[in-house]
């Protein structure tokens, strides 16, 4: 059977024009052929259900995107995708809220679009129309970026390509496994832009990811604005790891990172990481503090030395203060308390901080997300625990948050030597971390979070999540590079259904991507285990 999979793997490829300079984007160097139109079944992450067949659509010069019924949020997608479209075509395409039998219909509702969710969609492509149709604008925006990879890869240019642009002919049904799809990015190591944070949304939004987990306090770095204790973000704020300038979001940064993931479906996830990994909180206010001394800034890599004074009243004056405004600033439902590492605070205090801190979070009408280490404690009604443990995590520490799974606690999924993108490829590579080991593209991806943590019930597993810490990782191309080829993948494990998951397929899928993400100019790592295609 694996050799049967991988000869039919091998002749999707060859009739989709991999392997060779010919997969080139259209007006590439080193260019020569037009790609054929990529089956449907090559998309990443894969497809719910996929009926190949029919004639091509061609996209041309007098194609419209039409949006039935002239919904708002129909609209502004349409506009989102014309406005990806445009630059490589040279197209106008017109946006439109009359009906026709030709050219790119977004359509919300129809029939049958109520079985595929909040984030389904339903993609028909044939001769004269391409038809997406959601029962949710979320759907229909996720329907658009399987669109894109339909089309040749040179279509994600900002500059004039050569066509023809063909998506083959037939029909996808989908819809995710996991209702959480995220990706967390640590700001407080290194500090990243407004504009750096956009650009991995994009990346983000382009797999299917929905939500956007932001690392926000640590011991290098504080990074949001709070009113009432400003010294937070004006000194916590002002370094990083290795002594550079550090810097903050404002609160006007802030909502706008809130908003621009919301444009494309991303819920983000703040998180304020406490009892420990709390020394830019104490470097700033001496009262957080036992002893009433702040310690000095801190630039170094080590973990687990610092903690808020828990017998302290002034310590949950400020958590309050804190949660309130961060509450009132994000419209999502989830707000993460960290809770990792507290190696400086003792059990019992540990846990009487948490009976204090959930409860908060809760006041102000969020949902408790807190890394696995909260499972020892008493985990609120209704919390997440995000599982970041590994191979070596010890079985009494799996135990216990098995145990909370079968007592209610939701699970988001982060497998240190699965998800964790800042972990080596290998010993050479130049950048991350490898204390969870190396972890190339294949073991990151071949992994069931359905049946990872053994005695958990499975309607327990709310998602996953690929975390991104950044002590190493200061620039986008530093994040690209870790982040792709494995990104995908772990988008693919929350979205695509267990039974499409099959590594010797999947690695051709994946190298697929590869002349897309160069148009893109995303910095990525040419995997040995992924057969990329040749370079011109």
């Amino acid at each position: 059977m694996r050799r049967r999979r991988l000869l039919f793997s091998l002749l999707l490829i060859a009739a989709a024009g991999l392997g060779t300079a010919a997969a080139e984007p259209p007006g590439a160097a080193g260019g020569g052929a037009t790609p054929a139109a990529t089956p449907l079944d090559q998309v990443v992450p894969a497809p719910a259900s996929v009926r190949g067949g029919g004639r091509a659509f061609t996209l041309g010069e007098g194609t419209r995107i039409r949006v039935p019924g002239g919904s708002g949020e129909a609209k502004r997608i349409a506009g989102y995708l014309a406005g990806l479209l445009r630059p490589a075509t040279g197209y106008d395409l017109p946006v439109t809220t009359k009906g026709g039998p030709d050219g790119i219909v977004l359509r919300l509702g129809g029939r049958g679009t109520g079985q595929l969710g909040a984030e389904g969609y339903r993609l028909t492509s044939g001769s004269r129309a391409v038809t997406i149709s959601a029962a949710r604008p979320a759907g229909l925006f996720h329907g658009v970026q399987t669109l894109r990879q339909l089309l040749p890869a040179g279509v994600e240019r900002r500059s004039a390509q050569r066509g023809p642009w063909r998506i083959a002919g037939g029909a996808i049904a989908d819809s995710p496994r996991y209702d959480y799809r995220g990706a967390m990015l640590d700001v407080s190591r290194h500090f990243f832009t407004v504009e750096q944070v956009k650009r991995y949304i994009d990346q983000l939004a382009a797999y299917k990811i929905n939500k956007l987990h932001l690392h926000l306090s640590d011991d290098q770095g504080w990074r949001i604005a709070i009113d009432s204790w400003p010294r937070l973000a004006t000194y916590g704020g002002s370094t990083q790891v290795g002594g550079g300038p550090g810097g903050h979001y404002t609160k006007d940064d802030y909502r706008e990172i809130v908003r621009y993931a919301a444009d494309r479906y991303l819920t983000v996830v703040p998180e304020i990481d406490m009892p420990g990994h709390t020394n830019a909180a104490l470097a700033s206010y001496a009262e957080l503090n036992c002893n009433g001394q702040a310690p000095p800034l801190y630039t170094g890599t080590n973990v687990g030395f610092s903690s808020l004074c828990v017998p302290k009243a002034v310590t949950y004056d400020f958590i309050d203060d804190v949660i309130r405004e961060i509450a009132a600033l994000t419209p999502g439902p989830y707000l993460h308390i960290g809770g990792d590492e507290a190696h400086s605070t003792s059990h019992e205090d540990y846990v009487a901080f948490m009976d204090k801190a959930q409860p908060v979070v809760a006041k102000y009408g969020k949902t408790v997300i807190g890394w696995h280490q909260l499972t020892g404690a008493h985990p609120a009604k209704g919390a997440v625990a995000q599982y970041w443990g590994y191979d070596k995590t010890g079985a009494q520490e799996q135990a216990q948050v098995v145990d909370a799974a079968r007592n209610g606690t939701r699970l988001v999924l982060s497998p240190a030597d699965r998800a964790y993108l800042d972990m080596k490829y290998d010993k050479n590579t130049p950048l991350g971390l490898s204390w969870a080991g190396y972890v190339d593209a294949k073991r990151s991806y071949d992994w069931d979070p359905g049946g990872y943590l053994k005695g958990a019930p499975e309607a327990s597993i709310l998602g996953v999540e690929a975390p991104m810490w950044t002590e190493t990782l200061s620039t986008s191309a530093h994040l690209e590079y870790m982040a792709f080829p494995r990104l995908p993948g772990i988008a693919e494990l929350g979205w695509s259904p267990a039974s499409t998951h099959d590594w010797e397929a999947y690695k051709y899928r994946l190298a697929a991507q590869a002349p897309r993400w160069e148009a893109l100019g995303i910095n990525y790592y040419r995997s040995p285990e992924v057969p990329w295609p040749h370079r011109g």
